[in-house]
C-alpha cells in the first residue's frame, strides 16, 4: 500500500509486496531449473551414451535396429535419445494435471510448492548415479533408462508445483494488482525460457570446468539441486492467508467434476479457458512452422529456427511488461481482441514476407506481443472469478487442456505443412486468430 492507502499498481507494486516477492524468486530458481534439467540430460546423453557416430558403436546400432530406424549421423541418435527425455517429461503434464490441482486444493499451497521443489532437489541428485555400470535393456546401459525414469517422477512433481503456484497469487496481491502480477509471471517465464535454453549448456560446462580444476568432478550435477533447493528455501519463507479446509470425503474424481463445474456456471472463466487452449495450439503450430521459415531464409537456415522462438519470446516477456504498466487501462474483451488480430495479421505477413531476415523476426516479436495481450488478461479473469477454493482444480485443468493443446499441434502442423506447403498453413491459422478475434466483439462496451 502505498502512503496514501491506495494499492499501488505495475511492476513497483507488485515486486513491492514481500510475498509475492518471494514467490517471484521462487519462480525464476525453480522454471530456470526445469529448463537446465532438459538441457543437463541432452548433456549427459551427448557426453556418455553418443561418444561415437551409430556405425561405429554397436550398441546404438542395436538401439537404433530395435526402434526399426537407421542413423547416419550422431546428431540424428542423439535426437532419438532426447526424445525419449521429452516424452517422459510430456506425459505426465498431460495426464496428471488436473489430479495434482485437486491436491493442492486440499493441501497448503506453501506446502506443495516448497515439498515440489524440495522432493525435485532430492531426485536431481540421484542422476550421478546413473551413470556408473550396469545391465543393458535395448542396447542401452541401465543408467539412460534410470533418467528416463527420473524425468517422469520431476515431472509429476512439476504438476503439482504448477497449480498451486498459480493459485497462490491471488492470495498475495490484491485483485487490482493481479494484471500486473500475472504479467510479470508471464515475462519471468518466457525469460526462463530463453535464458534456461540459451545459457544451460555454457553454464553446466563452466560448472564442471571449474569444480574440476579444485579436484571436484562431475560439476554439472550441482546446478539442478542449488536452483530447486533454492527455489524451497524462498517460498519457506511465504506467508499465505488461507481459509481453513472442511474434511470432505468425496474422491478425487468427484472434485475434478467439480472443476468442470465452474467452467460450465462461469462463462467468463470459460472463455478464458478458451482464449488460452487456443493461444497455446496456435504458438505450438508456430514452433514447427519456424523451421520452414527459417529454411526460407538465405542468412538462417532450418537448424536456426530458435532464433525466430527466441524473438516470439522476447515479444512476449516486452508485451508481458507493457500489460503490467498500461494494462488496467483497457478492456479485457479489447485487449483479448487486440491480441488475437495482432496474431493473426503477423501470421499473415509471415508468409508474404518469408525469406527475409529482418521482417520475419519483427513479425515474430510482434507476434509476441500479441500473445501476451490475450494470455495476460485471460490468465486474469480465471484467478479472479474461480472460487479460493477450487482454483488448484481448475488450475490443474488448465494445465492439462494447454499441454494437449501444445502437443497436438506439434504432431499435426508438420503433416499438414508437408501436404499443402507453409503458406495455405498460415492463413488457415491467421483466418482462425481473426475469427476468434471478432467473436469477442470488441465493439461492445461490456
Amino acid at each position: 500500500m502505498s502512503p496514501s492507502g491506495k494499492t499501488e499498481r505495475g511492476l513497483a507494486g507488485v515486486l513491492a509486496l514481500p510475498g509475492f516477492r518471494r514467490l517471484w524468486i521462487g519462480q525464476v530458481f525453480s522454471q530456470l531449473a526445469d529448463k537446465f534439467y532438459i538441457v543437463l540430460m541432452v548433456f549427459l546423453i551427448a557426453q556418455y551414451w553418443v561418444t561415437d557416430t551409430p556405425q561405429s558403436n554397436a550398441a546404438l546400432a542395436e538401439a537404433a535396429a530395435a526402434f526399426r530406424m537407421s542413423f547416419e549421423t550422431r546428431a540424428q541418435m542423439i535426437t532419438l535419445l532426447a526424445t525419449g527425455i521429452y516424452v517422459a517429461n510430456t506425459v505426465p503434464a498431460m495426464l496428471l494435471g488436473t489430479v495434482a490441482g485437486v491436491w493442492a486444493d486440499r493441501w497448503p499451497k506453501r506446502t506443495v510448492m516448497v515439498a515440489s521443489n524440495g522432493l525435485r532437489a532430492a531426485l536431481v541428485m540421484l542422476a550421478p548415479l546413473c551413470l556408473l555400470p550396469g545391465p543393458m535393456w535395448l542396447g542401452l546401459s541401465w543408467g539412460y533408462w534410470a533418467l528416463v525414469a527420473m524425468t517422469f517422477f520431476e515431472s509429476v512433481l512439476t504438476q503439482f508445483f504448477a497449480p498451486a503456484e498459480q493459485a497462490a497469487i491471488p492470495l498475495l496481491v490484491s485483485y487490482p494488482q493481479l494484471l500486473a502480477a500475472n504479467s510479470v509471471y508471464q515475462a519471468t517465464s518466457m525469460a526462463a525460457t530463453i535464458v534456461g535454453f540459451a545459457l544451460g549448456d555454457p553454464i553446466l560446462r563452466l560448472l564442471r570446468t571449474l569444480l574440476a580444476q579444485v579436484g571436484i568432478p562431475g560439476g554439472e550435477f550441482v546446478l539442478l539441486p542449488l536452483c530447486y533447493g533454492a527455489a524451497a528455501v524462498v517460498i519457506a519463507g511465504i506467508e499465505i492467508s488461507e481459509p481453513p479446509r472442511e474434511p470432505r470425503s468425496i474422491s478425487v474424481w468427484e472434485e475434478i467434476g467439480e472443476g468442470v463445474q465452474v467452467l460450465r456456471e462461469r462463462p467468463k472463466v470459460r472463455s478464458a479457458m478458451i482464449q488460452l487452449v487456443l493461444l497455446y495450439s496456435l504458438l505450438a503450430a508456430l514452433y514447427v512452422l519456424a523451421i520452414s521459415l527459417a529454411a526460407a531464409i538465405g542468412g538462417l537456415g532450418p537448424t536456426r529456427f530458435g532464433v525466430l522462438l527466441a524473438m516470439s519470446g522476447l515479444g512476449l516477456a516486452v508485451g508481458a511488461l507493457a500489460m503490467a504498466q498500461l494494462g488496467e487501462r483497457f478492456s479485457r474483451r479489447l485487449l483479448a481482441s487486440a491480441g488475437l488480430g495482432t496474431i493473426a495479421w503477423c501470421l499473415v505477413l509471415l508468409g508474404q514476407l518469408r525469406g527475409n531476415l529482418v521482417f520475419t523476426l519483427l513479425l515474430c516479436g510482434l507476434l509476441g506481443v500479441g500473445a501476451a495481450l490475450l494470455a495476460i488478461p485471460a490468465q486474469t479473469t480465471i484467478q479472479e472469478d474461480t472460487p479460493e477454493n477450487q482454483r488448484g482444480r481448475v488450475f490443474g485443468l488448465q494445465n492439462n487442456l494447454i499441454n494437449i493443446a501444445l502437443s497436438l499441434p506439434l504432431v499435426l502442423a508438420g503433416t499438414v505443412v508437408s501436404r499443402y506447403g507453409l503458406l495455405p498453413v498460415l492463413w488457415g491459422l491467421a483466418a482462425i486468430a481473426a475469427i476468434a478475434a471478432l467473436s469477442e466483439r470488441p465493439w461492445r462496451n461490456s
